[in-house]
């Protein structure tokens, strides 16, 4: 099978591991809940407002 190229800059609807989740599941397991989550700690200690810096 042959996929029709992609003009540049232009971003398919699926990456290849939304493809692999799909047909494994997310741990390799077809069917099972995703039981990644962010931790309390690590939500408390991500920034909420990043500031962009100073172009000069």
């Amino acid at each position: 099978m042959v996929r029709p190229r992609r003009l540049n800059g232009e971003e398919p609807e699926k990456s290849e591991d939304d493809i692999q989740r799909e047909l494994l599941g997310p741990r390799g397991v077809p069917g099972a809940p995703d039981p990644a989550r962010m931790t309390p700690q690590v939500e408390k200690n991500t920034p909420k407002h990043i500031d962009p810096g100073h172009t000069a």
